[in-house]
């Protein structure tokens, strides 16, 4: 058995084998956006084919009459752009936490794909936030 200098034997790593692998805001986040993008995808297939989703951290500029906004939706290169910092930040949670978060993030999707078909956005997924 090869032994270190101090005599401790070999390392295991940081997280060891009992942990679970770290997650960060940004991979939740960028896992919620493609998630819910492909099952907006999978129930408008037509009308979503070719739309390109992105997340940024921050949108460029401040609109004066609105402030930050969360989302940008450019209709004419079929592109949807989420804003990761300020859904997370400047949303008022009741409970902050990662559900409430993921949910959050699943409303800015389907509201921003809302707008670019412009249509309600209860219209687009209905069965998706219908409790039994």
């Amino acid at each position: 058995m090869h032994r270190n200098r101090h005599g401790r034997g070999i390392r295991n790593d940081v997280a060891g084998p009992y942990l679970p692998p770290l997650t960060t805001r940004i991979i939740l986040f960028e896992s919620t956006v493609a998630s819910m993008a492909e099952y907006l995808i999978d129930l408008w297939p037509d009308e979503l084919a070719d739309v390109k989703f992105e997340v940024a951290g921050l949108p460029m500029s401040i609109i004066p009459d609105e402030g930050v906004v969360r989302w940008q939706v450019d209709r004419a290169n079929r592109r949807v752009v989420l804003y990761r910092v300020p859904i997370e930040r400047l949303t008022r949670f009741h409970v902050r936490d990662e559900y409430h978060l993921v949910l959050v993030i699943e409303s800015c999707v389907v509201r921003a794909v809302a707008e670019l078909l412009d249509r309600d956005p209860w219209d687009l997924a209905p069965d998706r936030f219908r409790h039994f």
